[in-house]
């Protein structure tokens, strides 16, 4: 297979059968069993793009960030930022804070002892003098829509909207080329949520970084993405281009979260003819043999229980890991596979 990616632009992320397999215990005297937390995701993140990961809780993407971000080491494969394999020892230090991290709980990512002007500069510390780096974290306070006074508060004298706007605010603070939002939304009330999303649009725009914006809501994931990349029992099952998702999805599962989202007229809702899934996502630790939606999917058949299926390319930038994508009902496109 090669490398699911958008057809121009400059390639910042490389990301190439990355899994992240934890050792995990049952009691204390438990035998000990695998959890394949992410197994086996590749993909490309290119300049100024932003690559939407959504999928259920469980499903592997926020280890996947902390992998991305060292947080967590990869049991195996290659995470490349503008060339440099990150996995080499001292990579992380050559890249001097280029790529960032911005978490779910702004409150507990945030040091409570820590004036927040001393938070957001964290990530320049030994870079210039103390005066340099409190300047510009006043700078980046300001930037993302504070008052740079309220760099002499702690965290708790913030608001939730003010805390994840100082958690951006240290993100940008080093110039990253990256910045990885682990459910950077998921805290705030819907009226903050629409701010956040216009402030990332317009940082965005001036400095033309890049970010992988985790979530579990698709719908925020159209407003703000450029390509959507579908999560499912540690894999990726689907990785499109939005405009394209929104329009003619090809996986089973990408159809089922599309349909989850409600429309805003009551007699369209309830004449919806929605994809619906039986039972539960299963354990990570013992994941289904063959495709992994199988046990789930409404037209799953033989092959699904005993092959995994690769993703492959249907069409431009529209990669999919289904047996039938293109042939099931809801498709709206009859690709064969190009890849």
């Amino acid at each position: 297979m090669s490398a699911p990616s958008p057809a121009e632009g400059e390639v910042l992320l490389s990301v190439r059968e990355v899994k992240k397999h934890f050792a995990a215990r049952r009691g204390r005297r438990g035998t000990g069993e695998t959890v394949y937390a992410v197994d086996g995701v590749s993909f490309d993140v290119h300049e100024g793009e932003t690559l939407g990961l959504v999928g259920e809780s469980g499903c592997g993407k926020s280890t996947l960030a902390r992998v991305l971000t060292g947080l967590y080491r990869p049991t195996s494969g290659s995470i490349r930022l503008r060339g440099v394999e990150l996995q080499e020892r001292g990579a992380r230090k050559r890249i001097r804070g280029g790529l960032q991290m911005v978490f779910q709980d702004p409150a507990g990512s945030l040091d409570p002892r820590r004036k927040l002007a001393d938070s957001v500069a964290e990530p320049i510390l030994g870079a210039g003098t103390g005066k340099s780096r409190r300047e510009r974290a006043a700078q980046m306070l300001e930037r993302v829509g504070l008052d740079p006074a309220l760099g002499a508060r702690y965290p708790h004298q913030l608001s939730g909207g003010q805390q994840q706007r100082a958690c951006i605010a240290r993100a940008l603070v080093s110039d990253p080329s990256l910045i990885v939002l682990d459910e950077a939304l998921s805290s705030l009330d819907v009226s903050l949520q629409a701010q956040v999303v216009d402030l990332l649009r317009s940082l965005q725009a001036q400095f033309r970084g890049s970010y992988v914006f985790i979530t579990h809501d698709l719908a925020t994931a159209f407003e703000l993405s450029t390509r959507v990349a579908i999560m499912y029992l540690g894999e990726i099952v689907e990785l499109v281009p939005v405009e394209v998702f929104q329009s003619s999805t090809l996986h089973p599962y990408s159809k089922a979260l599309i349909d989850a989202i409600l429309v805003p007229d009551p007699e369209i809702q309830r004449n919806r003819k929605a994809l619906l899934l039986k039972g539960e996502i299963p354990s990570a630790a013992h994941p289904p043999s063959g495709c992994r939606f199988h046990t789930r999917c409404p037209y799953a058949q033989e092959i699904c229980m005993s092959d995994r299926p690769a993703l492959r390319l249907y069409g431009p930038d529209h990669w999919a890991a289904c047996h039938f994508a293109g042939e099931l009902p809801f498709s709206t496109r009859r690709d064969e596979p190009v890849a």
